[in-house]
């Protein structure tokens, strides 16, 4: 895991912001931004730094991770997300978590069991539904031309998951117009559930493409290593 100074973790989140502020001000002044930290790969002291800088948001991939620093961490009042893969033998532990958002419901299988789960233990759970949208076979995800259905569908038969958005994970290219296109065509779905069930987030965005999903029309992104280098300079 990486260790990071408080010096170096104020550094790193004021260029992050600056470089949100950028991309922000090309789409509207009025355009939101939120910033998730995906603290996945570092210790529970580098969030600490992050946190009295003035970052709230974490993200973690792995239960067990995710529940060893929230208990790390309780008396911090940090907005805990899930941003894994989420395997069926987890889902109680997740539960049990109550993480404050879930981004990869990636196929209607685990929606179901998710909802059943969530059922019995009589919980809510929100989520965003995850869209492939570079259609990449290496990449989880409902595919662009089933994901409103999909998105109806446990609107309809999932009462105990409250769908907030969509999220992606942009093109693996070095293409930017190969990402923005992913970028986009994410983009059009979300509009598509803003306008039928009042969809708020669009995740669109890492380190290394945030900016450009941001002009995009992503309004919450998450970041890892930009966030959380020690030395490695970001531009």
């Amino acid at each position: 895991m990486n260790k990071m100074s408080k010096n170096k973790a104020e550094e790193n989140l004021d260029t992050v912001i600056s470089q949100i502020e950028q991309a922000r001000l090309k789409v509207s002044a009025h355009h939101i931004v939120s910033l998730v930290a995906i603290s996945k790969y570092n210790t529970s002291e580098d969030i600490k730094n992050l946190y009295f800088a003035g970052q709230r948001a974490f993200g973690e991939n792995k239960v067990q991770d995710l529940k060893t620093k929230m208990q790390e961490l309780e008396s911090l009042p940090i907005a805990w997300h899930f941003v894994g893969h989420l395997q069926k033998n987890k889902i109680s532990a997740l539960i049990e978590l109550e993480p404050y958002l879930f981004h990869g419901l990636d196929s209607l299988e685990l929606a179901f069991e998710l909802n059943k789960k969530l059922e019995n233990k009589n919980k809510n759970m929100a989520c965003l539904l995850q869209v492939n949208s570079s259609y990449e076979k290496s990449k989880s995800g409902f595919s662009p031309k089933h994901c409103l259905d999909a998105y109806r569908n446990i609107e309809k038969n999932c009462p105990r998951i409250q769908l907030q958005g969509l999220m992606c994970i942009g093109a693996n290219s070095k293409n930017k117009d190969e990402i923005k296109k992913s970028f986009l065509l994410t983009k059009k779905f979300y509009e598509e559930t803003k306008k039928e069930f009042n969809a708020k987030i669009c995740s669109m965005g890492m380190s290394n493409d945030f900016q450009e999903a941001i002009e995009c029309g992503s309004n919450m992104i998450r970041i890892g290593s930009a966030l959380f280098k020690e030395f490695k300079e970001f531009k």
